[in-house]
């Protein structure tokens, strides 16, 4: 079992960026493929981004791609998502997801997940 704490959540102006953390309980946390995901309102859960477990191969949705980075710390079983240039259009609850070895960009490649965190920007 893993769980992931997901903090940085927040309101913000457009234009403007916050940085999201995502801290994972295991040890094994070096060998999981991460990948950030959100919910905007009155839509399905949507993929972000993702990064395998040596952050050497990143993938991102076109919405977001260009503005967001996702990166890992190994050491401090954290991963994290900078959004900068945020849109009206970012506000969503974002949720951490790990799977094992492996890449995956649906939601049902991910077994472990997050409770998520509020990001919501304003025009």
């Amino acid at each position: 079992q893993v769980q992931l704490v997901e903090s940085g959540g927040g309101l913000v102006q457009a234009g403007g960026s916050l940085r999201l953390s995502c801290a994972a309980s295991r040890v094994a946390f070096g060998i999981f493929t991460m990948g950030w995901f959100r919910r905007a309102p009155g839509k399905e859960r949507v993929f972000v981004a993702a990064i395998t477990s040596n952050g050497r191969t990143t993938d991102y949705s076109d919405s977001v791609k260009g503005r967001f980075t996702i990166s890992r710390d190994n050491a401090k079983n954290t991963v994290y998502l900078q959004m900068n240039s945020l849109k009206p259009e970012d506000t969503a609850v974002y949720y951490c997801a790990s799977r094992g070895a492996g890449w995956g960009v649906r939601t049902n490649d991910y077994p472990y997940w997050g409770q998520g965190t509020q990001v919501t920007v304003s025009s």
